[in-house]
């Protein structure tokens, strides 16, 4: 028993050995760190001087500026029409098919009348417009009423596209006013549309205004159904003086600014600018020169600011 009890206390005094010289490891380890590695990290960064912006610049040109709004709508042909029979029957045949030119008042179907022991001549169904079949609902020998459409119709020579704008734009929109279409069927392509109608009433819960363009498609690219964009001009100044409008600031007082390079260099330096028209990228400014360079947008930089121009 004696010895059991003496090999055991000497596994326990060497563990707490091992823990002790483990703990005075560390110890040391940590000092060495906090007088030497630690300092000689921090005389590294003593060394970048963290006051010191680096910045690219940008020159004032002069350039035409269009203020512009974006949005968006579903193609419709100036004239569409579902042609119903005109009787209850049986169709005997179709005379047009999907993509066929038609007249106003030109046979689509034949219907044979559903009447018992009688025999009639097929009644003609017409096309109420001129344009294009756009769609074939029946076949033939299906019984059909009064009720069921036989064909559509539309005439896409001239498009129309509704569009929502926003109330705050209602000042700068005006009948004939252009506008340039884009659908992903022609991504390189521009279709050029007029505004024909603006609603005299402003949605209350949109807190917009529905418009309609009309476009013209001579070469008949466009369908009926197609998503449109639609970049509306509302206004456009030509050859003047202007800037990225991240790099115009606004102080608190509400004052316009840009920053300007030293002469070394070497500093940020605050000069005034009066804001004469804006779009979604460059605004118009007077207080500059054309060639002009200007510190463009780096944030927390102010005047007096140290910086480092990045070729």
């Amino acid at each position: 028993m004696n010895k059991g009890l003496g090999r055991n206390n000497s596994k326990e005094g060497k563990l707490v050995t091992i823990l002790v010289w483990g703990l005075i490891l560390f110890i040391a380890a940590y000092i060495i760190y906090i007088f030497f590695i630690k300092k000689d990290e921090s005389l590294v960064l003593n060394d970048v001087s963290k006051d010191v912006f680096i910045v690219k610049t940008e020159t004032v040109q002069t350039r035409d500026l269009k203020h512009q709004l974006i949005t968006s709508g579903s193609i419709k042909a100036l004239e569409e029409a579902v042609i119903y029979p005109r009787i209850n029957g049986k169709l005997q045949r179709n005379l047009l098919r999907e993509g066929d030119n038609v007249r106003k008042g030109q046979t689509i179907s034949l219907i044979d009348r559903d009447e018992v022991g009688a025999k009639y001549e097929p009644v003609v169904v017409p096309s109420t417009l001129a344009g294009v079949v756009a769609k074939i609902y029946r076949d033939p020998g299906e019984n059909v009423t009064t009720q069921t459409p036989i064909a559509s119709v539309v005439n896409q020579s001239v498009l129309r596209i509704k569009v929502d704008v926003p109330e705050r734009y209602v000042g700068e929109i005006y009948k004939g006013q252009l506008a340039n279409l884009s659908v992903d069927a022609y991504p390189d392509q521009k279709f050029e549309a007029k505004l024909d109608v603006i609603s005299p009433v402003v949605d209350s819960l949109s807190r917009s205004v529905a418009v309609e363009f009309r476009a013209n498609n001579t070469k008949n690219l466009l369908k009926s159904g197609m998503f449109a964009r639609v970049d509306i001009s509302l206004k456009e100044v030509k050859n003047v003086l202007s800037v990225s409008k991240k790099s115009v600031y606004e102080d608190e007082e509400g004052k316009n600014f840009v920053l300007v390079p030293s002469e070394d260099k070497e500093t940020a330096v605050r000069k005034d600018v009066t804001v004469k028209f804006k779009n979604n990228n460059n605004w118009q400014i007077e207080g500059l020169n054309e060639g002009d360079e200007i510190l463009e947008f780096v944030y927390g930089i102010k005047d007096g600011s140290k910086i480092e121009i990045q070729k």
